[in-house]
């Protein structure tokens, strides 16, 4: 792909293109979709930036990182899938599929296996890169609903997509878990009659 002209002015009038050079309205169900993986993709971007800039003992950040390195590259396929008519897909296009579903799966179950069990909910934070990765798994949870609304339209057309964002959005809640605790950080559980201290 080479982009040549960043602005085009085919969208002041509320409209955009699909990847087959279909026309629809900015505010369509596909579009709030494929727009809300991309926000989630920025949103991770901003973790791994953090990331970057924060010490961690042993290999730790390098293991944040790479992780979402993958899942990075891995929503530009789901973007693109959202993008595109079911009728419009061609050999060999990029989509998520089994084995990247697994894939988060058995993260999920590492990073994990590292953290103490969860006796009460825990309040988004856990520093910087937590707080990005908490901030990241509710949007992945408005891209999953959007997912969603679209499949009332056209159903059973981006299944994989949808079980992937689902999965992302359990592995984003275990990550920030276990990157606050690789980076040092405090988690603060919820209270149910929190008092101000004094």
């Amino acid at each position: 792909m080479r982009i040549t002209k960043v602005y085009t002015r085919a969208g002041d009038k509320g409209t955009t293109r699909l990847v087959g050079g279909q026309e629809l309205a900015k505010d369509a169900p596909r579009i709030e979709a494929y727009g809300t993986v991309d926000e989630l993709n920025a949103v991770l971007g901003l973790a791994r930036t953090f990331n970057g800039r924060s010490e961690t003992e042993g290999d730790a950040g390098e293991r944040i990182d790479a992780v979402l390195r993958v899942v990075q590259n891995d929503l530009f396929s789901v973007g693109s899938d959202l993008a595109t008519l079911p009728s419009d897909r061609w050999e060999g296009m990029p989509r998520v599929g089994a084995a990247d579903i697994e894939l988060l799966e058995r993260w999920c179950d590492e990073f994990n296996a590292d953290l103490e069990p969860l006796k009460e909910f825990i309040l988004p934070g856990g520093g910087a890169v937590g707080a990005f990765l908490h901030q990241a798994r509710t949007v992945c949870r408005r891209a999953e609903r959007q997912i969603v609304a679209l499949a009332h339209v056209e159903s059973g057309t981006h299944d994989e997509s949808l079980a992937y964002v689902n999965r992302l959005s359990d592995l984003l809640f275990v990550l920030s878990r276990w990157a606050a605790k690789a980076h040092g950080e405090q988690e603060y559980l919820w209270q149910r009659e929190p008092r101000a201290e004094s």
